[in-house]
């Protein structure tokens, strides 16, 4: 982790500094001096008049985000519904907003002009927040108020630590308030946000994922026999 030069040095910063039992460091900050000290490679957020600086995730976290990143990103690309997003990259709400950087964003089609070539000015359209440790009350209380505030029309947090697996889908009501919306009888959560995107729950917990472009070509209603192809790739 870098800080660039401009940082005065009682404030510099060195990750093997962050408090490895909370996760996190929090160090005094204006909005201004976030944007002008932090490193755009960084994993930091700044809340309330402080800047995080995050540990590296774990390894099933990043695998949880890997996969919904790639399966999110195809159907996402194939119908140019928008961009997906991964981490790090900071999304400012609103000016009065803390600036955060969610695990993933979607933003739609008809919002992409909130995207600027540092950052997303506005709320994106759709969030995953993937569980670590530290994270339990960040992404289940803080940002669900947050978000919602914001108007981020829906929110999945993803728990995949184990035997605590767990996943919560949140879309805004008229009103503005979050309301659970819950897998079908098969375990499949059909976004709300995402027309046609149908996530089956226990791909998220399985040791051995799917092909992201298996699943794709099952929610994208292929036939079986370009599916079989797909599953035995290239023939020799």
């Amino acid at each position: 982790m870098t800080m660039v030069a401009e940082l005065p040095v009682e404030k510099a910063v060195n990750i093997t500094a962050i408090d490895a039992s909370q996760g996190e460091r929090r160090i005094p900050m204006s909005y201004a001096e976030f944007l002008n000290n932090v490193d755009e490679n960084t994993h930091a957020e700044w809340v309330n008049g402080e800047t995080i600086l995050f540990m590296p995730p774990g390894t099933r976290h990043q695998q949880v985000v890997a996969f919904l990143f790639k399966l999110l990103g195809i159907f996402v690309d194939h119908f140019r519904l928008g961009e997906i997003i991964s981490a790090p990259y900071e999304m400012k709400a609103s000016p009065e907003s803390n600036a955060r950087e969610p695990d993933i964003l979607f933003i739609a089609q008809a919002h992409l002009d909130r995207l600027t070539e540092k950052r997303l000015i506005g709320p994106a359209d759709l969030i995953v927040e993937v569980i670590s440790p530290e994270s339990v009350y960040r992404d289940r209380s803080d940002k669900f108020d947050e978000y919602e505030a914001a108007g981020v029309r829906e929110y999945w947090v993803v728990d995949a630590r184990p035997g605590k697996e767990r996943a919560d889908f949140w879309v805004l009501d008229e009103g503005g308030r979050y309301r659970a919306t819950l897998p079908d009888e098969n375990g499949v959560y059909q976004s709300i946000i995402i027309p046609g995107f149908k996530l089956k729950v226990a791909w998220l917990w399985a040791i051995e994922k799917p092909s992201p472009l298996l699943a794709f070509a099952e929610m994208a209603g292929f036939s079986p026999e370009i599916i079989e192809l797909l599953r035995k790739g290239p023939q020799s």
